[in-house]
């Protein structure tokens, strides 16, 4: 019984095609073992039995009656009860099929049964007189044989249902209702198998509830064609060796099935290819990536070429062809392709970087290079961006996947981070009451992340002393931190007014009798709070109590009273 490997095609044995090509010719073909196996079926075929014992390794005192004998008993044995590996499988180098721990003589071809024993049917390289190797039924497979086969195998169930008038006429050395009973196995073989699949996919839908649902059923779909037609391949030539179909008609059928074969096994790619890139295509609708669906119809296309490059090229191989000089002409076609193609495939491989790992997608706000803008399109070459000018910028995906990319639309909070500059006028006092105020202001304040959140005296600059305020803010989008930002500048700008301090201005600054300075009464009351506080023992500096950031809590109203809401 065959197994579901021997329906898929090997590859072709170019190295020893190159051998035989240096070894003089043989008139019969035996220089390989592919070679004297379709030799003696030629023959038998012929019903030239003196020729087909050419093909065995016979003693040397054997007459030419008795080899022809053996011969017709080994094609009567393999009618009845024997099988032949497809040619394709054959070993076509002057050395065998190496590998196969047989040793470098022999090479196994088949199998037979004799009163319920089998044995496999080999093949020994042998010396011509001139010295050259040829390839022989071994001796061993000769003496298995018995020249009385009719009576020590029954006869095939072929032979004894078909009328006598389609045994008696003959076609290519075969009897015609042969020809006609493999035309028939096929109709039945085919039918069988649709019966089983039916069978299965009804099981499948009862006791399976997912088997009806997407993408499963898809699936199902997929598998369903190509494994009936490879489980009737598979019936066929269990069926066809059963029932003793003439083992010249099996060989002429056995490149077809593994033809076939192959056909299904692609077409089960093929659909596979199909259902789940659809799948996929769907999936990428609902979402509204229209970069991805056009991914997935590129690697479709690309999938579905590279699967007929390689049907063809087993195909040939199965037919004994050649295909080693066009295997490399794809490949130096393919290298010259993909050499001028380089920019389109490095942008293809963009595309795919940026739809699996997903650093933006449209309508994402995003800065890549000194790009700003928001992502309107993401195609398989370039990516469109509407920067803030309200212009189109396109992107190559290959440069833009090796870009820093910097994607402002999933960031989970705004970073508030002014730099207060005070003018040298300010006391060291006047510093600690605004350090406390302000960093109050952001504890009391419910859209200000407290942790963290402060204020530091962190410089005396070249033309003021600066304070530097860190903190994150709680907000939907940039128009809602906007307002939020715009809020607390106005709130401590009110704290810094009411310290007595002011702003500095980042030049010298010429003082005249008309400057009134800085008002030394609010000078006076930010000092009194200080010494207020620190009589108290109440200076939150260097650190705030934690008891006091809870009471401070969301204390602030906001939006200030007054100010209109919006809903974001």
């Amino acid at each position: 019984m065959p197994s579901q490997a021997q329906l898929l095609p090997s590859a072709p044995d170019t190295a020893g095609a190159a051998t035989v090509a240096a070894l003089a010719p043989d008139s019969l073909g035996r220089r390989t073992p592919r070679g004297t196996v379709d030799g003696f079926i030629s023959a038998v075929a012929e019903e030239n039995y003196a020729r087909a014992s050419r093909f065995l390794k016979m003693d040397s005192t054997a007459s030419a009656e008795d080899a022809a004998a053996h011969a017709m008993a080994l094609q009567r044995l393999l009618d009845k009860s024997g099988k032949l590996m497809p040619l394709s499988w054959i070993s076509d180098q002057a050395d065998g099929l190496t590998g196969d721990n047989l040793g470098a003589e022999l090479d196994r071809v088949g199998t037979a049964t004799i009163s319920g024993e089998s044995f496999e049917l080999m093949l020994e390289k042998s010396a011509a007189p001139d010295g050259s190797p040829i390839w022989l039924f071994s001796s061993q497979t000769v003496k298995r044989v018995p020249l009385n086969v009719d009576e020590v195998v029954e006869a095939p169930m072929a032979d004894k249902l078909m009328p006598q008038a389609l045994l008696d006429n003959k076609w290519g050395g075969v009897p015609i209702g042969h020809w006609l009973l493999m035309l028939v196995l096929v109709a039945l073989s085919y039918l069988l198998a649709l019966l089983i699949i039916h069978v299965i996919k009804w099981a499948l839908r009862i006791a399976w509830h997912k088997a009806s649902t997407e993408p499963t059923v898809g699936i199902i779909r997929a598998f369903a064609l190509p494994i009936r037609i490879y489980l009737a391949v598979w019936i066929f030539v269990v069926s066809s060796q059963a029932i003793g179909v003439s083992i010249v008609v099996r060989q002429s059928f056995s490149d077809m099935t593994i033809i076939i074969g192959l056909v299904a096994f692609l077409l089960l790619l093929w659909r596979l290819v199909d259902t789940l890139t659809i799948f996929g295509e769907k999936r990428l609708t609902r979402r509204g990536n229209m970069a991805g669906i056009s991914a997935v119809l590129f690697l479709r296309r690309g999938l579905k070429f590279a699967l007929i490059a390689f049907g063809i090229i087993a195909a040939l191989g199965t037919f004994g062809v050649d295909v080693t000089t066009g295997i490399a002409a794809l490949g130096i076609g393919g290298l010259a392709l993909a050499l001028g193609a380089q920019k389109t495939i490095e942008n293809f491989v963009g595309s795919v970087t940026l739809i699996a790992d997903q650093p933006i997608r449209v309508g994402d706000f995003c800065k890549v290079g000194d790009t700003v803008g928001t992502v309107e399109q993401i195609g398989m070459r370039s990516t469109r961006i509407r920067t803030l000018n309200r212009t189109i910028v396109t992107i190559p995906n290959g440069e833009f996947s090796s870009n820093n990319i910097e994607n402002y639309a999933h960031r989970d909070r705004f970073w508030f981070h002014p730099v207060f500059g005070l003018r040298y006028e300010t006391t060291p006092d006047q510093i600690r009451y605004l350090l406390v105020e302000l960093r109050a202001i952001l504890y009391a304040h419910p859209k200000v992340d407290p942790n963290p959140a402060r204020v530091r005296f962190t410089e005396l600059g070249a033309h003021s002393l600066n304070l530097e305020v860190f903190a994150y803010v709680h907000a939907s989008d940039f128009n809602e931190f906007l307002e939020v930002q715009e809020d607390l500048l106005l709130r401590m700008m009110d704290v810094v007014e009411a310290s007595g301090s002011g702003f500095a201005f980042p030049s010298q600054t010429l003082y005249i009798a008309q400057d009134q300075g800085l008002p030394a009464d609010k000078a006076k009351e930010a000092e009194q709070q200080v010494q207020h506080w620190r009589e108290k023992g109440e200076m939150q500096l260097p650190n705030f109590d934690y008891d006091h950031i809870q009471n401070l809590r969301n204390t602030i109203v906001y939006p200030p009273n007054g100010a209109e809401t919006t809903t974001p």
